[in-house]
């Protein structure tokens, strides 16, 4: 069973006597207070339904944002592009600095929200959550962010196969930001 039911997810996984639940009133509690485990992220042999083809909605997850990240921009430009010309070109440095932070901010704010996620994660029915079990906040968020985009311009996206040689599917900026993307069954 998923995460996000409301009930027990592993009574107790291969007599490790652990049990691993969330709380069925998640509504009253800020996302920062939310834990879905206690001290670390379930082994993928006790609960393999929480990672059960992470990796690859995670591709189509971040398809998605890339296609609203980049109407956000387009958007972005043509009312920027305005000021410019308005200005006559004086704002032109400040519409390129704020390009530059879309991606980040549009990553931070989503992951560090209360749904933990961004759109494209949502619709793949996927969650960020911190390894000790509770919700990323923004900080976290931001740090997975920054890790991200550094990885990914570093190695031309090659960095992300880490993700093909651990059983929870994390790529090197989730072990470095102490994140871990589990599946989510929860109705938004």
């Amino acid at each position: 069973m998923r995460l996000g039911a409301g009930i027990p997810i592993c009574a107790s996984g291969h007599g490790t006597g652990k049990e691993f639940a969330v709380s069925t009133d998640e509504t009253s509690l800020s996302p920062i207070q939310r834990s879905y485990w206690q001290d670390e992220a379930p082994d993928p042999l006790d609960v393999p339904g929480l990672y059960e083809g992470v990796r690859l909605r995670r591709i189509f997850a971040y398809l998605i944002d890339l296609v609203i990240i980049g109407a956000l921009l387009l958007l972005l430009w043509f009312v920027g592009m305005f000021f410019v010309a308005l200005t006559l070109g004086l704002l032109y440095p400040v519409l390129m600095v704020a390009m530059a932070l879309v991606p980040f901010l549009y990553h931070a704010t989503t992951i560090g929200g209360y749904h933990d996620a961004t759109v494209g994660m949502r619709l793949m029915d996927l969650r960020v959550v911190a390894w000790d079990g509770y919700s990323p906040g923004y900080a976290q968020a931001a740090l997975q962010t920054i890790l991200f985009y550094a990885s990914i311009a570093l190695t031309n996206t090659l960095i992300l196969l880490v993700s093909l040689f651990n059983a929870r599917g994390r790529c090197l900026h989730d072990f470095f930001a102490g994140t871990v993307v589990i599946n989510d069954d929860r109705p938004y």
